[in-house]
């Protein structure tokens, strides 16, 4: 398995995988290492998140290999579904996954997902529009909601 750590606008990133794919993607809230040199197999996933954060991508490219239950791997193969800039609720994840009764096994599902930003489960909020829990932190959620958004708030000064 290799891994390394890149520098992003949310803080610093590990990423892990191998030939088999990407298996977790995950934000740090301490001070790492940079990776000076990036493993062949790591090189498309970092390039690919550079680009997301200049904005020139909307949607990932890569070969991924989580580790989670069936269930889990269900979920979030329908949170990939989500279009950049769009939103769903908890609610509306469950009915697209033909059980509204699992909506607290989907949102567990939905936390426990080791590919932070490519499967976009930044992309689910409460059914009343609300910022709910998320693994990077709420501020990062908000951050990456905001960044994606069509609608860029402008300054008045």
């Amino acid at each position: 398995m290799e891994t390394c750590i890149i520098q992003s606008p949310l803080g610093f990133t590990k990423i892990h995988g191998d030939i088999n794919g990407i298996s977790s993607i995950n934000v740090l809230n301490s001070k790492e290492k940079i990776t000076d040199i990036i493993p062949l197999e790591l090189e498309d996933c970092v390039h690919q998140f550079k680009e997301y954060f200049e904005g020139k991508r909307k949607q990932f490219n890569l070969k991924l290999n989580p580790q989670g239950t069936e269930f889990q791997k269900k979920v979030w193969k329908q949170l990939e579904q989500i279009p950049y800039g769009k939103t769903l609720s908890y609610l509306e994840l469950s009915k697209q996954l033909g059980d509204v009764k699992a909506i607290r096994a989907v949102a567990s599902a939905n936390g426990k997902n080791p590919l932070w930003i490519i499967v976009p489960c930044h992309r689910v909020i409460g059914s009343d529009g609300s910022l709910t829990g998320y693994a990077g932190g709420l501020h990062r959620k908000k951050w990456l909601l905001e960044h994606e958004s069509p609608y860029k708030q402008q300054s008045l000064f």
